[in-house]
């Protein structure tokens, strides 16, 4: 079964909206998103499901989302005050995962699946088949407990955090989030835009760590007043 990998990215600087408002608008429109691949696959005869991690930027205020196992980093430094902390004069950062796995080892997935009807087997896979309990499409799972609503962390954005990382689970695989991390940074600190970066992240996944899963990334770089 093909599955593929759905990412986007938010930015609106200058509209502000409440915590709570924000969040219902990720959600609805989360909502609408798998109304519409639930109704295209059944008109179209296919039956393909996308995982989503989403990045929502309001002012100072940074909102992620996701259904599946694709990861969001965050890039942060250890001192508050931009000084340097490593022997290269450049600032040490710390990986921070800001996303939840929708998989089976965490309990509440689990017994909601069973709740619904569905069966965990005993490769971790919803009904023998599918590894994620949170997807968009797949709509020959839905009587069985896939959903596609998502998880969503906010936090405030501080001078500390210097850039975010979007993957798919293609890109975990072969890249742990600390290792991302010091990829992204090496190519940043040289003067890369962000577009050349995520390209050559992907390429490393896939030419170097030989990644045979699908593989897309993006990195949201936040600039320095």
């Amino acid at each position: 079964m093909l599955k593929s990998i759905c990412m986007e990215m938010f930015l609106q600087q200058d509209y502000h909206l409440d915590v709570k408002t924000a969040k219902r608008s990720i959600l609805d429109g989360f909502r609408k998103t798998d109304e519409s691949l639930l109704q295209e696959s059944a008109e179209g005869g296919w039956q393909d499901g996308a995982t989503a991690v989403c990045v929502w930027v309001l002012g100072q205020k940074v909102f992620v989302a996701n259904v599946g196992d694709a990861k969001a980093v965050l890039a942060r430094s250890t001192i508050s005050d931009g000084s340097q902390d490593n022997s290269n004069g450049v600032p040490a950062l710390k990986a921070i995962v800001l996303t939840r796995e929708h998989k089976p080892i965490f309990p509440q997935e689990r017994t909601r699946i069973q709740k619904a009807g569905g069966i965990v087997s005993s490769n971790g896979r919803l009904q023998g088949r599918l590894e994620v309990y949170r997807a968009f499409g797949d709509r020959q799972f839905k009587k069985v407990g896939l959903v596609a609503t998502p998880d969503i962390h906010s936090f405030d954005l501080t001078d500390r955090d210097n850039f975010i990382i979007l993957g798919c689970d293609g890109l975990w695989g072969v890249f742990g989030p600390s290792d991302a991390v010091d990829f992204v940074q090496k190519l940043l600190n040289e003067g890369l835009p962000v577009t050349t970066v995520s390209r050559r992240l992907v390429k490393e996944a896939v030419r170097e760590r030989r990644c045979k899963d699908n593989c897309s990334a993006i990195v949201i770089a936040f600039k320095r007043n």
